[in-house]
């Protein structure tokens, strides 16, 4: 739990302050209200006093993994990324009002809910997985929930690449979701240790407490955790209507071993479904990149990431007419074109005096929106 007060929100062009949606250890995030077109977004702000340069490298990195991710119908979009006028890195991302993870404690979530939100956010992190990356981060504050309901992955802050994950990475850890290699700082992440962050985010929602969580009252300290953790002894969620079949399922995605895990998330996501099959629910289809995506990307390299400003466009364009020795430069043949239309517009009868305002802009679209493929499992169901 955040225990300061907000910092100040950020003056951004375009956009209306309404109030703090939250506090954590590196930024905070505001709703705003997006002028044009008209839209309530979310806003994270990164701290004034943790900004430099690595900083710096690992926002530029989260918001170039947001970017390329985003188009997945079950992960957070991301509108627009930048530097504010007091210097501070913010990102400006779809405003999601709900959070399973915000009331899981009070109000477990249904059977058939787990399922498709399982399916869904298993299909988000297979396609991160296929792009290359790691979420490294996977629980269920960082599952947020659409205006229109629909679950979706947030929160790449701490994501890194699967080609440069080494040791001595900076270990960053939410100890109730953490593998037991993760736990005794044997790797920084892998696939197998998502599945397993995975299998416990879906638990807890279920169970309505992490799954190595005791309730005994005073049991519950990191260290406490983390010897549970590491035994991995699994407990039953104990609730009547959750099916032995998924009991299993979430046994196998937190096995001690990692490689009695599934490995990887789409097999996850088709396990769920198979449940999902078995109690008469329609199987949620699959969500999931195509390989020709995942292979037209470039990686993102995240030790090597340049540090970005603010992003000026400049589109040079090239006149036609010859220059005129000793004339004064115009910038573009488009600003000889405007001048000439304005200044027959004013010899126009019944225009004189007014004044003719003529907007030139140029807008570069970089393609490559993120193709999937829906699949529904029905052989061997």
């Amino acid at each position: 739990m955040a225990t300061r007060l907000p910092s100040a929100p950020p003056v951004l062009s375009g956009y209306t302050y309404v109030r703090p949606l939250g506090t954590g250890g590196f930024a905070d995030v505001f709703l705003f209200e997006q002028n044009m077109p008209r839209r309530a977004v979310a806003v994270k702000v990164l701290l004034q006093d943790v900004v430099d340069d690595d900083v710096l490298r690992l926002f530029n990195a989260e918001a170039d993994v947001m970017a390329r991710l985003s188009s997945h119908p079950s992960i957070l979009t991301v509108y627009n990324a930048g530097i504010s006028a007091d210097g501070r890195p913010f990102l400006v991302m779809e405003f999601c009002p709900g959070s399973p993870g915000a009331h899981y404690r009070r109000q477990p979530i249904s059977v058939p809910d787990a399922l498709i939100l399982g399916v869904k956010i298993a299909c988000a992190l297979e396609t991160a997985h296929r792009s290359g990356l790691l979420h490294r981060d996977v629980k269920p504050s960082n599952v947020l929930a659409t205006s229109f309901g629909s679950p979706v992955l947030a929160d790449f802050g701490i994501a890194t690449s699967l080609a440069s994950v080494r040791h001595e990475e900076l270990l960053a850890m939410s100890v109730p979701w953490s593998a037991p290699e993760i736990v005794n700082e044997s790797t920084t992440g892998s696939v197998q240790t998502e599945v397993w962050s995975f299998g416990a985010t879906i638990y807890s929602l279920l169970a309505g407490r992490p799954p190595f969580e005791s309730i005994e009252r005073g049991r519950n300290s990191r260290e406490q955790q983390k010897q549970r953790i590491i035994r991995a002894k699994y407990t039953p969620i104990g609730r009547a209507d959750v099916p032995a079949a998924l009991e299993q399922v979430l046994a196998r995605m937190m096995s001690r071993d990692a490689a009695h895990r599934q490995a990887t998330l789409l097999e996850c996501a088709q396990d769920l479904q198979r449940v999902q099959y078995d109690l008469g629910i329609m199987p949620t289809p699959l969500e999931v990149a195509v390989d020709e995506w995942a292979a037209a990307g470039t990686p993102i390299d995240f030790a090597n990431t340049a540090v970005r400003g603010a992003v000026i466009s400049e589109v040079a364009v090239q006149s036609r007419r010859t220059r005129v020795p000793g004339a004064p430069v115009r910038s573009s043949a488009l600003e000889d074109e405007g001048t000439r239309l304005a200044r027959a517009d004013s010899r126009r009868p019944g225009l004189s005096g007014a004044k003719l305002a003529i907007l030139l802009g140029g807008v570069l679209v970089l393609g490559g929106g993120l193709t999937f493929a829906a699949v529904q499992i029905v052989a061997g169901l």
